[in-house]
């Protein structure tokens, strides 16, 4: 793609936020209004698994070996995943880059296919927030249905409403698992922020409000670019 085709199309997005910022909630809004593909890591990974591709499979190998699967096939799965005829008008992506390390490599890549320059959006939330948002969620081992206790609870405290069921909280869910996650993220993702900031490509929104007003935010922010 020449660089002034894509010029009159989105610019690549990339959404940063903690885990449990509403980076989902958010890409899918987004990718809707701006009719361009919601892009994770999460589901490349599985569309080159189940279709048995040599990156698929050894992202697999070394997921099942508890290893992180490393920079090169990441980097090399989103550049396949760009090429598609989808991402043509623009794409949003989700997860990754993950590290700066990454950050650089698709910068390189942006280079390569003639892109314009990526605008980044960093919602930002407060951990304390995080950890009372994803602790207060509970799960129907039955149908699936999500509950928040606080934004979202059961008409009957700990059961489904769908199926009476009594809700569990999954281990990732919990306070403990949610503040080392968190941790994680602080170590090898927050990095990110001031990378992009440093390049003047960084926007940042308040992901302490609610979801209605963070889209309402966004929607004005992007259509400037």
């Amino acid at each position: 793609m020449s660089q002034s085709t894509n010029s009159r199309n989105s610019p690549p997005l990339i959404l940063l936020g903690a885990p449990g910022a509403g980076k989902g909630t958010q890409a899918q809004v987004i990718s809707k209004t701006l009719r361009i593909p919601h892009i994770s890591t999460g589901a490349i990974f599985r569309q080159n698994v189940q279709h048995g591709t040599p990156l698929g499979l050894l992202a697999k190998v070394m997921v099942e070996q508890g290893q992180l699967v490393m920079d090169d096939v990441v980097n090399t799965m989103v550049r396949e995943r760009l090429r598609e005829s989808d991402c043509a008008r623009g794409f949003l992506l989700d997860g990754y880059p993950r590290t700066v390390a990454q950050a650089k490599e698709f910068g390189a890549i942006v280079q390569e296919m003639g892109l314009r320059q990526p605008v980044v959006v960093n919602l930002r939330v407060g951990y304390d927030v995080i950890v009372e948002r994803l602790s207060g969620r509970w799960t129907c081992p039955v149908c699936q249905r999500t509950y928040n206790l606080r934004t979202k609870p059961p008409l009957r405290e700990g059961v489904c409403d769908a199926d009476g069921a009594r809700l569990e909280q999954r281990v990732d869910d919990r306070a403990e698992t949610i503040r080392e996650r968190l941790a994680a993220y602080e170590t090898q993702t927050a990095p990110l922020v001031e990378y992009y900031r440093h390049q003047g490509s960084l926007l940042e929104v308040n992901g302490e409000q609610g979801p209605e007003a963070i889209s309402s935010e966004l929607g004005l922010l992007l259509a400037t670019i």
